[in-house]
């Protein structure tokens, strides 16, 4: 190869595909909190969904006993089947469900199983809706696989979830991803509204797509599984958030009958195994529901704390808060460039949130995301310091 041919390949630079794809926006905030903190300066990270609990103990025991008692090399690409039939377990006594074990595929976290999921049921220039807000990933994923994406504006007539009427005025859709307790709005969907959306997407022959990975961090309500409705919907859950375990990058989907075969072959070629000492633990956790469910009344009481604090800041419009561990806070009345607004924040108190253009490109100059995830004492001292810094703004 000549010089100048060489020359020509090294410079040309991402696939148009590549270059299309959206940053990510709360990495860049965790980065900028990460500079601050460098400096010495106090942060308090409210702008990542990070429980902070970490894996349970019997989930750290079980890969303790791992480490000395097994080679760690590859699984089954679909993971272990011990794993695969404890998964089915917990639908059962979740949900009153019977997923069988073999419909269940154990993924690199709940992004695999999207990956798989995307892949296996939509065609490049298929279109597929999403709930605007809505997790960036969703979007991002899809347009790397050239699907196109059709924006859903929601709002608290809907709850900030999708709804037949706002489908019925898509024409040819061919999916629809739907997500309870959703990210960045905490919205939970209930038994009847979850009815009637599979309802009307399987009469129509659109694939729904199902993220629960919130399931079992609800406040308010119930939220309901999207198999329980139809059991050949596509669901995506992990043990990332309900089960601490983060950076263990372990979930798993729920798969369709008819694209069981397809998620296994691209399941072989694209990850050939999912992590294997973090299967084992995944098997730990499964066994520490009581250790995990008192986890739950710290993340009420962060909840309520912020919403007190932002409401005595001016700030009273927020998402409904049912779930999950997030608050959508509307800023209209106090800026219509929630970035900046975000920056500043962050530079004066040391708190750190994630701007509302992360999850709705059209109106999420007016938002801002807040994770209440963290440790009790960290949420409190952030509430303490952003109630009086949001009136300053609205006295500016």
């Amino acid at each position: 190869m000549t010089r100048r041919r060489r020359e020509t390949i090294l410079s040309h630079g991402p696939s148009d595909r590549a270059g299309r794809i959206s940053p990510f926006i709360v990495m860049e905030v965790m980065e900028a909190a990460a500079a601050r903190a460098a400096t010495g300066a106090a942060v308090y990270h409210l702008e990542v969904g990070e429980p902070g609990g970490g894996a349970p103990s019997a989930a750290r025991a079980a890969a303790a006993r791992a480490l000395e008692g097994s080679p760690l090399g590859y699984t089954l690409p679909l993971g272990l089947p011990e794993l695969r039939r404890a998964v089915s377990g917990l639908y059962r006594r979740w949900h009153g469900l019977d997923v069988p074990a073999e419909r269940i595929a154990v993924t690199a976290g709940a992004s695999g199983a999207f990956i798989l999921a995307f892949l296996a049921a939509f065609d490049a220039g298929d279109r597929v809706a999403l709930a605007e807000p809505g997790y960036p990933a969703y979007r991002n994923i899809l347009e790397a696989l050239d699907v196109e994406v059709v924006g859903l504006p929601t709002g608290i007539a809907e709850g900030f979830q999708p709804t037949p009427d706002l489908l019925a005025a898509v024409p040819d859709l061919d999916g629809l991803v739907v997500a309870g307790p959703a990210n960045p709005t905490g919205s939970i969907i209930g038994e009847g509204p979850m009815r009637n959306l599979v309802g009307h997407a399987r009469a129509r022959g659109v694939r729904l797509v199902s993220d629960e990975i919130y399931h079992g961090l609800v406040f308010e309500g119930a939220a309901s599984s999207a198999l329980a409705f139809d059991d050949q919907t596509l669901v995506v859950n992990s043990f990332s958030k309900f089960f601490g375990m983060t950076g263990w990058r372990i979930g798993w989907l729920v798969m369709p009958d008819d694209l069981a075969p397809a998620i296994g072959r691209l399941a072989q070629n694209l990850f050939i195994s999912p992590p294997a000492i973090a299967q084992h633990a995944a098997l730990g956790a499964l066994g520490a529901e009581d250790e995990l469910r008192r986890r739950l009344p710290p993340l009420r009481r962060n909840r309520d704390r912020l919403l007190r604090a932002l409401e005595r800041g001016g700030v009273g419009r927020t998402a409904p808060a049912e779930g999950a561990f997030y608050l959508y806070a509307d800023l209209g009345d106090l800026t219509d460039d929630s970035p900046a607004f975000c920056k500043h924040l962050l530079a004066e108190t040391g708190i750190a949130i994630t701007p509302g253009t992360d999850f709705d490109r059209k109106r999420g100059h007016r938002f801002a995301r807040l994770s209440y995830a963290g440790p009790e004492d960290e949420v409190a001292a952030a509430a303490g310091l952003l109630e009086p810094w949001l009136k300053a703004q609205g006295r500016r």
